[in-house]
């Protein structure tokens, strides 16, 4: 018997993107992208729970009751009627919706530790999202055909253990923010960008690390991919934390972390400035690694609030009330282990040179000695802003007090909608940022006195020259060939006087 061949990577993400033909034309991708999301999670559950059930039952047979406490000790339990076989039995359900709204609810009642709130406020029974009954059945029992293909069987059986549906959820994911604009950077930070950042972090096995503005876990994922695995396992020997704003984002990191087994990671709703939500007794919890790409200057960030925070996170100055950034970057230097801890942080280049209470915040981490560097990136590589970005090092523990600049803006790989860094790219920012040594026209590593002298600006084309002469004018080779240029002229013009003579035109 021949055994059927496994799925590749590309033939699940193109038939995960041909599922959105359900909505396309009659729905805005972000009204149909949770749904998307969530019947991809819905179907990876059932399918996993289907494959472990098979498994015990190929072990015990008939021992039901065996097999009932067997699966009760799995991550998750799913119900005869919460499977996906079941909802595709019921596809013709007149009350479709309805219908799908109480099955989510109850994977929810039913793993409350693990899973409470992952699907949010998710209404499959919505006549403004998804039209009226007719429309709406049409639309969903599309959907539900939509997963019921071969190539979507989401077994370990049949896929291995290889992380695709965690790399096909990334996928969605990245093609949703692509198509959302301005409101792509809310959700998803783009994977190059990531990937640099985790390198250049380079957690160690049985870190703590940590996103406190986690969106829908991308970069959280991306950063804890650089730890080795458990031995004899498929677990990444670390700890994950992270925390989001928005209800529906945090629901995507959610449903992120357990695609990725990586479900064990503690994500909290809230406002991380004014609600942080990873406390360890009356403090900040304390983290090895932490990452974040927050908002770009945002606005109405709690300024109000800052002078009486009870985590002192201000103490170096409170930030502009329109402009949240040092916000971000307080709390995640106060958030990072004494000693050792390392912070990553995406920024505007704004943070680098404004003044006001933010050169004195600059100012304040400098002296500190906790700049470890600054990195320029190439422009348009975000979603919905074509402004270039840096990246900023910080160090707890830091052996020297010189800061490395590097200007990688010029490395990258053109794109229509966005630019991308290409592996090579990423390699050489790395390799600098690891020599931490001057390079010309790319790296300059600057001393404390020389940042002090530029008055704490850190505007990279400070300490970076990438100026590059122009070739010099060779003037006499100039005047030479005008010369002949106007010799071969004024030839040209006889000839033509010549010729019109001789036509009697002239």
């Amino acid at each position: 018997m021949q055994t059927k061949a496994k799925p590749t990577q590309d033939e699940i993400n193109a038939a995960l993107w041909a599922a959105c033909d359900s909505f396309r034309g009659s729905i805005d991708s972000q009204g149909y992208k949770d749904y998307i999301l969530a019947f991809l999670f819905f179907k990876y559950l059932s399918d996993k729970y289907k494959d472990k059930y098979e498994e015990f039952k190929d072990q015990y047979g008939d021992e039901e009751e065996i097999i009932k406490r067997k699966m009760s000790r799995e991550p998750f339990v799913l119900q005869d009627d919460c499977t996906f076989e079941h909802v595709v039995a019921n596809k013709n359900n007149p009350d479709l919706g309805q219908f799908l709204n109480k099955i989510f609810e109850k994977i929810e009642d039913d793993n409350k530790k693990k899973l409470e709130g992952v699907f949010g406020d998710l209404d499959f029974n919505s006549s403004s999202k998804l039209g009226d009954t007719k429309d709406r059945n049409r639309r969903l029992k599309n959907l539900i055909e939509d997963f019921d293909k071969p190539k979507l069987d989401f077994r370990p059986s049949v896929i291995g253990t290889e992380d695709i549906i965690g790399n096909a959820y990334m996928y969605l994911i990245e093609r949703f923010a692509e198509g959302a604009g301005k409101k792509g950077g809310e959700f998803f930070t783009p994977h190059e960008v990531s990937v640099l950042l985790a390198k250049l972090m380079a957690p160690e096995a049985g870190a703590r690390i940590y996103d406190p503005t986690c969106g829908s876990g991308s970069l959280l994922i991306t950063v804890a991919e650089e730890v080795p695995f458990k031995a004899g396992t498929h677990i990444r020997n670390c700890s994950l934390y992270g925390q989001e704003s928005n209800g529906g984002t945090w629901s995507l990191a959610k449903m992120n972390m357990f695609l990725h087994e990586m479900d064990a990671a503690q994500i909290e709703w809230g406002d991380t400035i004014n609600n942080p939500k990873l406390i360890e007794g009356d403090h900040l919890m304390k983290f090895d690694v932490v990452v974040a790409n927050p908002p770009f200057s945002l606005a109405k960030w709690g300024a109000e609030h800052a002078a009486d925070d009870v985590h002192k996170r201000f103490v170096r100055g409170v930030p502009p009330k329109t402009k949240g950034d040092y916000a971000f970057i307080l709390h995640m230097i106060d958030s990072a282990v004494e000693g050792s801890g390392k912070v990553g942080v995406v920024i505007p280049h704004g943070v680098l040179f404004r003044g006001s209470s933010e050169k004195t915040i600059r100012e304040a981490l400098i002296r500190e000695n906790l700049l470890e560097a600054v990195i320029g990136l190439p422009a348009n590589l975000f979603f919905g802003t074509g402004i270039p970005a840096a990246i900023l090092i910080f160090n707890k523990g830091k052996k020297h007090k010189d800061v490395l600049f590097i200007d990688a803006s010029k490395q990258f790989q053109s794109g229509k909608k966005q630019n991308k860094l290409r592996e090579a790219d990423i390699q050489k920012v790395v390799d600098t940022f690891k020599a931490f040594e001057a390079e010309d026209k790319y790296a300059y590593r600057a001393s404390f006195e020389e940042i002090e002298q530029n008055n704490f600006n850190l505007n990279i084309p400070r300490y970076v020259d990438t100026f590059e002469a122009e070739d010099e004018v060779d003037l006499k080779a100039v005047k030479e060939e005008i010369e002949t240029l106007e010799t071969n002229l004024s030839k040209v013009k006889a000839e033509i006087k010549n010729y019109l003579q001789e036509l009697g035109l002239n």
